[in-house]
């Protein structure tokens, strides 16, 4: 199996497929060739006067037995477990060997098998599947992202007592942006932040309301000086 590594400043710097890789093949539990070996070993340094009788062995042979099985179903389960992933979106939880613990989220690819272990590929990377600690279902990521954008925004306008009529564009395209969102989508986001928005919006109308109600009168001042104007204009009487 092939692990990248990143050099950074001279030095190698484990990536999180790395560690997730390493850890993985570190756990090495005691398998069916370690209990045949054993086994071997027993027979081969056993007291030759007193051997070990064959009831013991055909007692331990079916131990071996049973251990290989639990060992194959564990290896199928695993299998299975990390083949229900390709094409989801997971949550990978890694740790480094200066301890830090690093996440990362992707779209599993294919998963492979390898000497009993098997392995997620996200994003060209190996990352193994005991590491994957969530399977994202899409509706809440795309709810989630959402609600994140929302806020995001949201905190970039100034104060409500500081908003303008040159924050209209903004305003208007928050407020289109949550009422174009699902009942689903919108419980991503808090209450304290439904309450800002009104805020935002009430303010809003208050100014494109001011705004049009100046532009209102500065146009019928125009007009009733020119209606003045017109009237103070005495009459001439025609002559004979």
């Amino acid at each position: 199996m092939a692990v990248s590594a990143v050099v950074n400043n001279g030095k190698i710097e484990e990536t999180q497929s790395e560690s997730s890789v390493k850890k993985a093949a570190s756990k090495t539990g005691m398998d069916k060739d370690a209990f045949l070996q054993l086994l071997v070993a027993q027979m081969k340094y056993q007291d030759p006067l007193e051997p070990t009788s064959n009831t013991e062995y055909i007692s331990q042979y079916a131990t071996f037995s049973q251990v290989e099985q639990m060992q194959n179903m564990a290896a199928t389960m695993e299998l299975t477990r990390a083949s229900s992933m390709v094409g989801k979106l997971v949550a990978v939880e890694t740790t480094d060997k200066s301890g830090d613990v690093k996440q990362l989220q992707g779209m599993v690819q294919y998963v492979t098998y390898e000497n009993g272990k098997a392995y997620v590929s996200i994003e060209g990377n190996l990352y193994s599947a005991d590491d994957v600690t969530a399977v994202i279902d899409e509706t809440y990521q795309t709810a989630f992202d959402l609600a994140v954008s929302f806020v995001t925004a949201l905190d970039q306008l100034p104060r409500v007592e500081r908003l303008t009529i040159a924050d209209k564009e903004s305003v208007d395209a928050l407020q289109k942006a949550f009422n174009a969102m699902t009942a689903y989508q919108q419980s991503f986001i808090s209450d304290e932040y439904i309450e800002k928005l009104q805020k935002y919006v009430a303010k809003m109308a208050e100014l494109v309301e001011m705004d049009e109600s100046n532009n209102g009168d500065t146009d019928t001042d125009t007009d009733t000086d020119g209606t003045e104007g017109e009237g103070d204009t005495e009459p001439t009487e025609p002559t004979e």
